[in-house]
């Protein structure tokens, strides 16, 4: 079992600012030696470590735990999209086989962010160096998903936390909608994470997950879904364990070889492991 979605951090108030007092829970440290634990029970084999803060030295933090964890077995980190000097960097990069692909925290920027000329330009330049882009939007935004899709169809992409469904008010029109769109696209690949924190807190909504993952499972396929987990943020919901039972308790309608692809395979064939 491979867990595609997984943060590590040194917990600073200031660079961290996005855990709120509300958010006791992870409002911490959280290092390769606190996940550990979750491996050894729950014989999860390894993990992609994934930017929680967008910086260069983010990049560099996650690569030096990916080197002194070989259950680390990938990173998605953070590279400045829209500078003049993304070519270089990505450059200098190649050479470090542990960075797969790279993100940004588009879910805090405005509107049509990841539209705009240069970080556009900077999407297509991942493409030409194989690396994977991970698209982390709420679903108010997913309709710039959509574009960048049609826009850039042969760049490996995959929707972060299955493009943040509002589980609070279970609205989900416009999410369906933009869902089937997005998996029209063969590159475009959905991680299955972070739903826990979607809905209220400490309340798992069991039916209401269920009925989001029918969505999903239905438009994407087997073939294009990740077993992620979201930790530690998903800490704020519920814990590892729960989560982990809940999507085993959704995916046992399929055969072994397809649960393989999905805790497995699928993880393996997108970030080149």
């Amino acid at each position: 079992m491979i867990d595609s979605h997984v943060h590590f951090w040194k917990f600073d108030p200031i660079r961290d600012a996005w855990i709120t007092d509300e958010m006791t829970a992870i409002r911490r440290d959280f290092l390769p030696q606190d996940f550990s634990f979750y491996l050894n029970e729950n014989q999860v084999e390894g993990c992609i470590a994934v930017q929680a803060d967008q910086s260069d030295e983010e990049t560099t933090f996650l690569l030096n735990l990916a080197k002194e964890n070989t259950f680390i077995k990938g990173i998605v980190g953070w590279v400045d999209l829209a500078s003049e000097k993304l070519e270089e960097s990505l450059q200098k990069y190649q050479s470090e086989k542990l960075i797969k692909g790279f993100r940004h925290i588009a879910e805090g920027e405005e509107t049509g962010f990841l539209l705009q000329e240069k970080v556009l330009n900077g999407i297509k330049k991942l493409h030409q160096f194989n690396y994977t882009f991970d698209i982390l939007l709420r679903q108010h935004q997913l309709l710039d998903a959509v574009k960048l899709s049609e826009k850039l169809p042969d760049q490996p992409f995959i929707l972060d936390h299955c493009g943040k469904p509002d589980l609070k008010t279970n609205d989900l029109k416009d999410w369906k909608s933009n869902i089937s769109e997005l998996a029209k696209n063969p590159n475009m690949y959905c991680k299955i994470s972070g739903l826990l924190t979607q809905g209220s807190w400490n309340l798992i909504d069991e039916k209401s997950i269920f009925e989001t993952l029918d969505f999903v499972f239905s438009q994407f396929g087997i073939g294009r879904l990740l077993f992620g987990s979201d930790w530690p943020v998903m800490l704020l919901g519920g814990n590892y364990a729960l989560w982990l039972e809940l999507v085993s308790k959704y995916v046992n309608q399929f055969s072994k070889e397809e649960q393989k692809l999905f805790f497995f395979g699928n993880a393996v064939k997108f970030y080149k492991l």
